[in-house]
């Protein structure tokens, strides 16, 4: 007996049939190698060129490497049950579309809310980042310092941001098989000077940089106590997570944002061909192509310069990045390189960012948990009023606020997604085992269990305040699907037998039932 209420799931062959109206239809024109692409674009840019370091010096030290390693296989067990998922539901919509398959629309929609946050919240903090990068080869090109900020009105706004989102913006609008070959450009560009910042910073590695591996864990002030430690850390009444163990664990937390991505590539299975075969192999290959290339530049980087050089202390001007650990070899002529990288590294980030933001929007607005008109497709086969809503507030954010300080809510939420889609996987195999999957995770339940574990060991491992700001947005979001998306829910009303088109003529209310009499 199907469930009702809060708790309705809805049904993959229902799922899948939503993908055919023809209002809404996303063109499929993707390959497992497109894929491959938008998984090594999205996730190669903000944590190799600045997290590296930056971890370095102030959380883990020398074994920045091991918390990548950590990291990687989290989301690498992770990673399989999505590819498992998304060729048993190849929709748009990644954990929103899963979790409402599997646990129904409550959780569906916290999940997707989830994930707007996810998405949002990363492209606006990278395209910042991207705009500081801009400052520094502009610097370059004219011999002196250009500024991206201006005043407005007592307001500080960050016009090299906002034009870096509107031009991707654009891109997105004319297509993702468009937005995929703009990103293997960029992508391949960034992977050549990846490769010569391994190739170049072995020459300058000292072994006595890597002494002590972890470090004695800090104490005092240092050791960043209070709601800025991790919560693990606080459990277990430890002073802070600044080095040792703790810090090493708090740093694979945070060089977890440097994976964040690769799910993405789950939210584009709608516009691939043979999603069955396809996504599975773009999830698991740009994973491993990502993981590897980390790990070496750490282990670069840490060996190239004392840890105690790359902290913040050290930093007054601010965080030291992938650039720094050149410039204090005087290699200065690789450090511009490395900033060009960056800025053409972080350009693939926050479009496909966006993307996945527009894709997970899409769904739930075709769902009615958000308004349904904006999930209207165009010509070119792209949500076009949703893509110009992303736009519109990505833009915003990355102007006008200072978002760096929320990188962590972004780690919170997408290890919550983990966990859901892991739990899933689980649920799906005993619920719908006649359905066909393109991709089995092996060694079943033991693998989604062990994904479960490791994501959750990671949340714990985020600070205190990082979880009161995730308990809020939450919270915002239950609101939110209360006060509208359980009353407009389009399978709710199909339960309750209302009869509609497609979708709504351009005007009118998408939640009425047509007055026929």
């Amino acid at each position: 007996m199907p469930r009702t209420g809060l708790w309705r799931t809805k049904p993959v062959e229902q799922s899948i049939s939503d993908t055919d109206e023809p209002d809404t239809k996303l063109r499929r024109n993707l390959s497992a190698w497109d894929l491959t692409v938008f998984g090594v674009a999205v996730m190669i840019g903000a944590g190799i060129f600045t997290l590296t370091a930056h971890t370095a010096g102030d959380v883990a030290g020398p074994s920045v490497s091991v918390a990548f390693i950590l990291a990687g296989t989290a989301c690498a067990l992770a990673a399989l049950c999505y590819a498992e998922f998304a060729s048993a539901v190849p929709v748009a919509g990644s954990a929103y579309t899963f979790s409402y398959a599997t646990f129904g629309e409550f959780l569906a929609w916290i999940i997707g809310w989830d994930l707007i946050l996810e998405f949002a919240v990363a492209a606006a903090a990278v395209g910042k980042g991207w705009s500081v990068y801009l400052q520094t080869v502009l610097r370059y090109v004219f011999g002196e310092d250009v500024t991206t900020t201006v005043e407005i009105g007592g307001v500080s706004a960050d016009w090299g941001a906002m034009l870096l989102i509107i031009v991707l913006a654009t891109i997105l609008t004319l297509g993702t098989k468009l937005s995929s070959r703009f990103s293997l450009v960029i992508t391949a560009i960034k992977v050549l000077i990846i490769l010569f910042v391994i190739v170049l910073g072995i020459t300058y590695i000292s072994p006595d940089n890597y002494t002590p591996f972890v470090p004695p864990a800090a104490e005092g002030a240092a050791a960043g106590g209070g709601i800025e430690q991790s919560l693990l850390s606080a459990l277990f009444g430890s002073e802070g997570s600044t080095y040792g163990a703790f810090g090493l664990l708090a740093g694979a937390s945070l060089v977890f944002f440097a994976f964040i991505g690769f799910d993405i590539v789950a939210t584009t299975a709608e516009e691939t061909r043979n999603p069955q075969r396809n996504v599975p192999r773009g999830i698991l290959g740009s994973l491993a192509i990502v993981t590897v290339l980390y790990v070496a530049t750490s282990l670069v980087v840490a060996g190239m310069v004392p840890y105690q050089e790359l902290s913040s202390e050290a930093a007054p001007e601010g965080r030291k990045t992938l650039a720094t650990a050149f410039a204090v070899h005087d290699v200065d002529w690789a450090a511009n390189i490395i900033s060009v990288g960056a800025l053409a590294g972080l350009t693939t980030v926050v479009m496909v960012l966006m993307l996945g933001l527009q894709r997970v929007m899409f769904a739930m607005s075709r769902d009615a948990l958000l308004p349904r008109p904006l999930a209207k497709t165009g010509k070119h086969g792209t949500p076009v009023r949703m893509n110009i809503l992303v736009g519109v507030v990505v833009a915003l954010g990355a102007t006008f606020f200072d978002v760096g300080r929320l990188e962590e809510m972004v780690n919170v939420g997408t290890l919550f997604a983990f966990i859901l889609v892991s739990a899933g996987v689980m649920v799906l195999r005993k619920k719908r085992p006649d359905l066909p999957r393109g991709f089995r995770v092996p060694l079943m339940p033991l693998i989604p269990i062990l994904a479960i574990v490791a994501c959750g060991w990671l949340m714990l491992n985020l600070t205190v305040l990082t979880w009161l700001r995730f308990l809020g947005w939450m919270a915002l979001g239950v609101i939110i699907y209360f006060a509208y998306s359980r009353r407009h829910s389009l399978l709710g009303r199909r339960e309750n037998g209302a009869t509609e088109s497609p979708l709504p003529v351009d005007g009118a209310d998408p939640t009425k039932t047509p007055d026929n009499s």
